[in-house]
């Protein structure tokens, strides 16, 4: 998360093993694993998928392959193997976590010789807070790559965003395309309340990335729209949720120092937060 620990913060995780998955065998993480002929590594053409890890289960797992697979078609990697991925975050899971919590990001790329790789990295829950803030940064989100949204390798923009955001000691950065239309958080998807009362989310199309929780959001909630929103609609909101795989769903409560609505959760936090738990 991009914000540093303070004082009042949850204590950090506990200890875990630092291993990797790599095309089938548990290494340690400290292992030379990407050659320099990676497409990943060399052209920024690979996908990954973030999946949070519970009690050494792996959260929306099925969900999680299926996007692996449709982004590794996506970027024409090559078909993956449903079975191998599966098998790929539950060994890792259980090696890494051991019945325990933590997160496991799991990527596919291809080397020259067309072969398809699967490397799974791990790392812990970190500090999970309740409510988050955020700000606006300057920086301009390209947009849409690719019409249905996969969670690529190539995110220079998202992770610049993410400094500025601990930079200013803040939970999450809010990026605008260059028509000042919203996007996306560096870290997660953004559902917004608007003024009015409803809710609606960015649009896959403008460039946001078509995340796990916003697609679970959209399907529990039959309010939940998709369509374009302005900067000035976001400043006027009366509620800003940012929801990821990992996270679930965190209301923004301040943006650029300010109180989102009256500074507090709302309703619309609440049913997010709601519709986010179990499968």
């Amino acid at each position: 998360d991009p914000r540093p620990l303070t004082a009042t913060d949850p204590q950090p995780d506990h200890p875990f093993q630092r291993l990797c998955w790599v095309d089938g065998a548990i290494v340690p993480a400290s292992s030379a694993v990407v050659r320099a002929d990676d497409s990943a590594f060399s052209q920024g053409r690979g996908c990954f998928t973030t999946a949070r890890i519970s009690r050494g289960q792996v959260q929306w797992e099925n969900r999680h392959v299926a996007r692996l697979q449709a982004g590794a078609r996506a970027l024409r990697l090559g078909e993956l193997d449903a079975a191998t991925v599966l098998r790929a975050l539950r060994e890792l899971a259980n090696a890494a976590f051991a019945g325990g919590d933590g997160i496991v990001r799991l990527q596919a790329s291809r080397t020259d010789d067309g072969s398809i790789h699967l490397v799974g990295t791990v790392r812990g829950l970190g500090i999970d807070r309740p409510e988050w803030s955020a700000r606006l940064v300057s920086l301009t989100h390209q947009g849409a790559s690719f019409s249905d949204g996969p969670k690529t390798t190539s995110r220079l923009t998202l992770a610049l965003a993410a400094d500025d955001a601990r930079a200013a000691g803040v939970d999450e950065a809010v990026l605008l395309d260059g028509s000042g239309l919203v996007v996306e958080g560096a870290s997660s998807n953004l559902f917004v309340a608007l003024s009015g009362g409803s809710l609606c989310t960015p649009r896959v199309a403008s460039g946001a990335v078509a995340g796990i929780a916003r697609t679970l959001v959209l399907e529990r909630i039959e309010e939940a729209e998709e369509r374009d929103i302005s900067k000035g609609e976001l400043l006027d909101a009366s509620e800003l949720i940012a929801v990821n795989a990992v996270r679930g769903a965190r209301p923004i409560t301040r943006l650029d120092g300010k109180p989102v609505g009256d500074g507090r959760p709302g309703p619309w936090s609440r049913r997010l937060a709601a519709a986010l738990t179990g499968d």
